[in-house]
């Protein structure tokens, strides 16, 4: 066989078992956060389809599969059809560079792996608010498309402060190379949480304002918006949009592991290397669970105080963390 037609099916069979076990997972994240939403409000959650709620999921699906899909009369039909499948792509897209752990050879377990990683993650979370801002515009109705507004100018306020807050780590790990970067956590026996609190405590918040999640939910803000950007949908595309959203938690939660928590670095790894695979899952859930505990916790700011806070709070501040780090490196530099 031509070793570039291998090649292509290789990748392709690669990325059809990784897309389902995303899409597996986001359906299980989904139940786990009504689950523990439940626990923290003192409520039994989903425990009737399957045993514990198990089946949840998958009923959720079938019902929405079943629903009537509603096509306003205004609406522009091919960007109205296809916003949340752009959601939803540009969310997966980025989890063909994510290093999911490290071979016994020392290779990174990833579909690709190019020495500007890091880059290509943080273009993949840019564009995705394509899908929630053309599903809004698109659907002709003005709380559609004010509830696009506020996520587009979320994306813009936070973004800055989240790539100021990564570039601390990429100057610490002289690197833009996703593995490159764990590697060097590795090789200095130090997660760069520990010399990046700042910029880990800014990337979670930039990451929960990116992803719409609360406390940062204005684009659905149901007081004010009805339902926000998705209030025109239904059916399938409705929940297609929630896929795209569990989806970027997921991605978001992946990247912060890699940055700040060692990635598959743990316990025993240079011992049995798969279990990096395991330290990876393991410090995925944990960012996961903290999403869900701010959801249960905090209630939902005001926008012109969201806005305030990502301008004249986090980008200064993440501003003079980058200087900061720099300064240290360059010193650290002079005096070797």
């Amino acid at each position: 066989m031509n070793p570039t037609l291998a090649l292509l099916i290789t990748t392709a069979i690669k990325a059809g078992v990784l897309i389902f076990i995303v899409v597996t997972s986001f359906a299980y994240l989904m139940l786990f956060e009504r689950k523990l939403l439940a626990w923290f409000q003192l409520r039994v959650g989903p425990i009737w389809c399957g045993p514990w709620g198990l089946l949840q999921p998958a009923a959720d699906a079938v019902k929405l599969v079943l629903k009537e899909d509603l096509t306003p009369a205004t609406a522009d039909p091919f960007i109205y059809k296809i916003a949340p499948a752009l959601a939803v792509l540009t969310a997966l897209m980025a989890y063909a560079i994510i290093p999911f752990g490290t071979f016994p050879d020392g290779t990174p377990i990833s579909i690709a792996n190019p020495n500007v990683g890091i880059l290509f993650l943080l273009a993949m979370s840019a564009v995705g608010v394509y899908g929630i801002a053309l599903g809004g515009w698109s659907s002709q109705s003005k709380w559609p498309l004010l509830g696009a507004v506020r996520s587009t100018a979320q994306l813009i306020s936070y973004e800055l402060a989240m790539g100021l807050s990564i570039v601390g780590v990429l100057i610490l790990a002289g690197t833009t190379d996703l593995h490159g970067i764990v590697s060097a956590q590795s090789a200095h026996h130090v997660w760069y949480v520990i010399p990046q609190i700042v910029a880990f405590v800014i990337y979670g918040i930039t990451a929960t304002a990116e992803t719409n999640r609360a406390p940062f939910d204005l684009p659905e803000a149901e007081t004010e918006l009805v339902a926000g950007f998705h209030t025109e949908y239904s059916s399938l595309r409705f929940g297609t949009f929630f896929v795209a959203e569990y989806v970027n938690m997921i991605t978001v939660s992946a990247i912060g592991t890699l940055l700040f928590l060692g990635g598959g670095d743990g316990p025993f790894v240079s011992v049995v290397p798969w279990l990096s695979i395991l330290w990876f899952l393991v410090k995925v859930a944990f960012l996961l669970f903290i999403f869900i505990w701010l959801r249960a916790t905090l209630p939902r700011l005001r926008y012109d105080r969201l806005m305030a806070f990502g301008w004249k709070v986090l980008l200064p501040v993440a501003a003079l963390n980058l200087l900061v780090t720099a300064a240290f490196v360059a010193l650290r530099g002079h005096g070797t």
